[in-house]
């Protein structure tokens, strides 16, 4: 998944494409200083010069995720989620879409055509999320700051005294954000609306965790231990004078103000039942369906999406029994879960097994791309696990975007803890989805396109995204890249797992399933591991919609490339179909369709 992580639409969150990655924004404030250095004056009509004012309006919006992308500048700040910053927000989102709605679209050349688009998608989805006004309710136990705050000590660069007085400033903002989140949910709970019980729990335990430890311990407080060598003596000792301080003074003390108040004030009155749903929020069905149409680009109803997601699994479940014949003797699909998630066999024994399966996975994959691809990524790949901090309440995997100046690499983080409860049958597919041909080829092709924007190196649609990494599961079947027919079992079974997703993700937010509803369908439904489906609930209690991106985005460039195949006859060539659909960024899966059917016109006239 995202994401990204998948893309990340919680206050406080870093918003890049798959570290969960979102586009939530407001103004931003230094750390205190004053008011955010966001453009002024009046908007361009030019539409370049309107996406880099978005772009950099974008990444005062997102400071942390600015450091991710090596936008120094902003490495002191954090998000101003304020009633003022988001009002600001609003204000600047407005005058940038009256802006691009003055640019006459059907003059434009095709390439700016595209950038028109995926502006609009991208402003467009800012206005969903203020539809939502998530950063009043939202707890995320996957994705939210109490992580990110954390997470970006690896990405903050720290070569110089003026580093150090950035990464001070922006260490001491961070109790201030929390004071103003909490403030937040406070408002959100006096109006009627509120997180779900299963988040606000899990992130309750994950702060107790984090508390338990000494501070000293936390990644906040390790530059503290930089040797700093080039620094002078007096600049080194005021520095790390100044992290322990902002650490053990103002970090620690905000973070266990947050866990009291989710505690003691919100956790009674989150949500539960059938109530656990955005239907039971007030304005909750609006909401849904402004993130259907924000995450998927496509004009949907949720009973549409319901049902198509019943059909895929049909489709599938007739493949698993298949396999089910050959592997292990039986057809009957609730043996072959039975016998998948009883046996120990299946399941790692050591969190170094999963690395080492990764490894080879994406070795194997890395020696077949030519063949595949006619434009494969510069940019490397590194796999680490997830860190321990966040591990027990994380997902299965996630990719971390490269740094586009080439100083940190693409990152494949993979959940290593309690490794007996990790299906190795699953583990190749995973690794194909975050990897290559997935996540990181995507990813590192979009950032490496010369010409294009910057937001749509960066930005762009999550169906896109999240559609291309499980096309890529099914595509690595025909690179040759499975072991065997159990490797192919944790294939199909991934597949079933995304087309639930259509079916629960709408139950419990239009249908009013209960968490628990959730829970069966996909016990019934999926090969998934008892803990990974609670795991996976909970993901889409708390970001609703962004699961329905997975199967519809893939069913759309599979259903491009069967009319490519069927225009392009014997002249039909997978590496050039590739790479026409990757050349310009994650566009929307309307706009990739208007791209891909012009490259078929100009290819066969």
């Amino acid at each position: 998944m995202t994401s990204t992580r998948d893309t990340n639409r919680l206050p406080g969150g870093i918003p890049g494409l798959f570290v969960v990655l979102v586009f939530v924004a407001g103004a931003v404030t230094a750390c205190g200083e004053g008011a955010a250095d966001t453009p002024e004056g009046p908007l361009p009509s030019d539409l370049s010069a309107l996406s880099d004012r978005f772009w950099d309006a974008y990444l005062s919006w997102n400071p942390l995720q600015a450091t991710y992308l090596g936008a120094n500048r902003l490495n002191d700040r954090v998000r101003d989620i304020s009633p003022s910053g988001r009002t600001n927000r609003r204000r600047e989102v407005g005058a940038l879409i009256d802006a691009l709605a003055a640019i006459n679209f059907p003059t434009l050349p095709p390439g700016e055509r595209l950038t028109w688009l995926a502006l609009d998608h991208q402003l467009r989805g800012e206005i969903a999320q203020q539809t939502c006004d998530l950063e009043v309710w939202v707890v995320d136990h996957r994705e939210g700051f109490q992580l990110d705050f954390l997470n970006v000590v690896g990405a903050q660069p720290l070569e110089t005294p003026v580093d150090g007085e950035r990464m001070i400033r922006r260490w001491n903002a961070y109790a201030n954000f929390i004071d103003d989140y909490i403030s937040n949910l406070r408002s959100g709970l006096e109006t009627g609306r509120v997180a779900a019980r299963a988040s606000v729990n899990r992130t309750i335990i994950q702060l107790d965790a984090l508390l338990e430890r000494p501070v000293e311990e936390w990644p906040i407080y390790a530059p503290a231990g930089t040797r700093l060598d080039a620094w002078p003596e007096g600049t080194r000792h005021d520095f790390r004078a100044g992290i322990r301080e902002a650490a053990t003074d103002r970090i620690r003390p905000a973070y266990a103000r947050l866990r009291d108040f989710l505690r003691d004030e919100l956790y009674p009155h989150s949500r539960t039942g059938a109530e656990v749903g955005l239907s039971s929020l007030p304005g909750g069905g609006a909401c849904y369906e402004a993130l259907i149409r924000d995450f998927t680009t496509l004009d949907l109803a949720p009973d549409e999406i319901h049902d198509q997601g019943l059909a895929e699994l049909g489709a599938i479940h007739e493949e698993l029994r298949d396999l089910g014949s050959k592997v292990l003797g039986t057809s009957d699909l609730a043996e072959i879960q039975t016998r998948l998630r009883s046996d120990p066999e299946m399941f790692f024994r050591w969190p170094g097994e999963i690395v080492q399966m990764a490894e080879e996975a994406y070795a194997r994959a890395a020696l077949v791309m030519p063949d595949w691809f006619g434009t494969p990524p510069r940019t490397e790949m590194v796999i680490r696990p997830i860190p321990l901090y966040e591990a027990p309440q994380s997902v299965l995997a996630y990719y971390r975007e490269p740094a586009p100046d080439g100083s940190r690499p693409g990152t494949y983080f993979i959940n290593t803890y309690r490794p007996e409860i990790r299906p190795r049958y699953q583990a190749d597919v995973l690794s194909f989805h975050e990897a290559i041909p997935g996540h990181h080829l995507q990813t590192a092709i979009a950032q490496e396109v010369e010409g294009l924007p910057e937001f749509r190196k960066h930005l762009g649609s999550v169906a896109f995204v999240e559609g291309w990494a499980l096309y890529a599961e099914r595509l690595a079947d025909e690179m040759g890249l499975y072991v065997d027919d159990l490797s192919r079992i944790g294939l199909a079974s991934y597949d079933a797992w995304r087309a639930s997703r259509l079916v629960v993700d709408t139950g419990i937010h239009a249908f009013g399933w209960t968490r628990e509803e959730a829970i069966g369908f996909l016990r019934e439904n999926t090969l998934l591991a008892e803990t990974n489906i609670e795991n996976e609930v909970d993901r889409y209690i708390t970001s609703p919609a962004q699961a329905l991106t997975y199967k519809l985005g893939q069913l759309e460039i599979l259903r491009l490339r069967s009319a490519a195949e069927a225009r392009l006859g014997e002249a039909f060539s997978i590496a050039e179909f590739h790479d026409r659909v990757l050349e310009n960024g994650a566009l929307s899966l309307p706009a990739l369709r208007d791209a891909i059917d012009r490259w078929l016109a100009e290819t066969a006239s």
